[in-house]
């Protein structure tokens, strides 16, 4: 992502959730690209943190949107299509379903086309990632390699959690979903654990942001 772009979410019909591509690949780490030190770098860096934290932001405000437009809501749905993610479509429908039974206030919903958001796959060396490009359009990206490296059901798992609003915290245990590659390359958990869960329920509870934005249009 990059990090001159400030991330903006538009609401239009359902949640306007994005993820787009963007970004800088650092310049301070001299890995090899695709490699898992290169993701690491990526991921650690200063770029991507700011970046997540904008999305962070972006989703609150998308959620005090879909308030203001329809303020009963108990649930929020967010859909998304895989058209361009052909080779990921199992790992994401398991992801999706993680996230499902794991959370009650938020609904992950394919659709054929459009969407609030949208996968797709290729080759970069700062492995997979999630991003805004604050014109509420965007996607989760889904880098080959590193899906063949690391459990690729637990990637995609953790890409979408940003979407739901939960940032990195690459120190934690392999337990924690959002520690991402920290835990290394025999991490094969795919599932949020109970903070994580508990956190995702608070910030969607009864279609709203547990924050200060909750209460703007």
């Amino acid at each position: 992502m990059r990090h001159s772009r400030k991330a903006m979410l538009a609401t239009t019909v359902g949640l306007g959730l994005a993820a787009s591509l963007g970004g800088v690949v650092p310049t301070a780490s001299a890995a090899t690209p695709g490699s898992t030190a290169s993701y690491a770098a990526y991921e650690r860096s200063p770029e991507n943190q700011a970046a997540n934290q904008a999305f962070f932001e972006a989703v609150q405000r998308s959620v005090a949107e879909q308030r203001a437009a329809n303020p009963g809501a108990l649930a929020v749905t967010v859909t998304y299509n895989t058209r361009n993610a052909p080779s990921f479509r199992t790992q994401i429908a398991r992801s999706t379903q993680i996230w499902n039974s794991s959370v009650s206030n938020v609904r992950l919903q394919e659709v054929s086309s459009g969407g609030n958001f949208s996968y797709r796959e290729g080759n970069d060396p700062r492995g997979s990632y999630a991003s805004t490009d604050g014109h509420g359009r965007g996607y989760i990206f889904l880098d080959h390699r590193q899906n063949q490296q690391y459990n690729s059901t637990r990637v995609t798992s953790h890409e979408t959690g940003h979407v739901l609003g939960l940032p990195d915290h690459y120190s934690g245990p392999c337990s924690e979903l959002m520690s991402g590659g920290g835990p290394g390359t025999s991490c094969q958990n795919a599932n949020p654990n109970s903070a994580e869960r508990a956190r995702v329920n608070q910030l969607w509870a009864n279609g709203l942001a547990a924050s200060g934005l909750g209460s703007k249009s």
